[in-house]
């Protein structure tokens, strides 16, 4: 099965590769300190996104030790409204790395489980992977309840090993295994990652 991520359209959101007409939405969350707080980076600015962008672009296969990134756009409107990836840091394991990030003014609806949970399905079952993991700073509880809500399992909390942003790092670490994913059939049927229709962004 292919392992470049063609556009997944869920039941209310379309995730598809970067475009360049994709900064200005992009820089109305990334440049938010609250968005970057738990993130290795500070508040991007425009200029910032825009050479972002030369890199995510072409993240849209996961041959190799590659990563694939998408933009979560809602699929009534098209609007972009947040960010998923999904990089590969072990090809002969199978292991890989899921990250998300949501603008806030579309947090607390889902959004964010559906479009992981579409990126999931598609590192199990078209990539064959064998475990994907994620970590969070652990004050960032609505991260790691959503990885909780994805059925990951916390491996490990590491406690003060890195400095980061001026003071001590805390941090989480959840993994699901391929076949954990699979002994949830309901859940992973609950998302339907398919081509979306042309013209549905």
């Amino acid at each position: 099965m292919s392992r470049s991520l063609s556009p997944l359209q869920t039941e209310r959101l379309i995730l598809r590769p970067f475009e360049r007409s994709d900064a200005e939405a992009l820089f109305e969350y990334q440049s938010r300190e609250d968005i970057a707080r738990y993130h290795f980076w500070e508040p991007r600015s425009l200029e910032d996104i825009h050479k972002k962008l030369d890199d995510w672009i072409p993240m849209t296969s996961l041959e190799g030790e590659g990563t694939c990134a998408s933009a979560i756009c809602l699929a009534e409107d098209g609007r972009l409204i947040g960010d998923v990836s999904l990089r590969v840091t072990d090809a002969e394991a199978g292991q890989a790395e899921i990250g998300f990030s949501l603008n806030p003014e579309f947090q607390g609806c889902g959004y964010a489980f559906e479009a992981a949970s579409a990126y999931l399905q598609f590192g199990f079952e078209q990539r064959k992977l064998h475990r994907i993991f994620g970590r969070c700073d652990a004050r960032n509880t609505g991260s790691w309840k959503l990885m909780e809500r994805l059925g990951m399992r916390r491996e490990a909390h590491f406690r003060e090993h890195a400095l980061f942003k001026g003071g001590w790092d805390e941090e989480f670490y959840y993994a699901i295994l391929a076949r954990e994913w699979r002994s949830f059939p309901d859940r992973a049927l609950q998302i339907e990652a398919k081509p979306a229709l042309a013209g549905g962004e």
